[in-house]
């Protein structure tokens, strides 16, 4: 797999980002498409909105909400395929909008992109 990266879509586009995948299931608020600078938004492999009220960034939960994520996954063949293409050409840039870095699904997601 190439380089996979994580990235706030908020940060300001580099040309090492490769291609930008939004993987959140809402537009970042206040953030227009053009300066998003998307190649894709990929929103169905964003965790379940029930999912994702539950979690709710809390750190606490972090490990059984990977748990979970990770199953729901398991069930986006096509998503996870549109991805994993996009990874085989290059370098792919995971972005998310939330304030936590280390607690969202983007980083989820490259973790089990990763191990898979």
């Amino acid at each position: 797999m190439a380089a996979l990266a994580v990235k706030r879509v908020y940060e300001p586009v580099a040309e090492s980002d490769g291609q930008r995948v939004l993987v959140d299931r809402l537009w970042p608020r206040g953030l227009s498409k053009e300066k998003a600078h998307l190649d894709l938004w990929l929103k169905d492999i964003a965790p379940s909105d029930e999912l994702r009220h539950w979690f709710g960034h809390d750190p606490a939960l972090w490990d059984e909400f990977q748990k979970r994520y990770r199953a729901e996954l398991e069930g986006r063949g096509e998503a996870l395929a549109a991805l994993r293409a996009l990874t085989a050409k290059g370098k792919v840039t995971l972005l998310f909008a939330a304030h936590d870095e280390e607690h969202n699904n983007a980083v989820a997601l490259a973790a089990y992109l990763r191990e898979a």
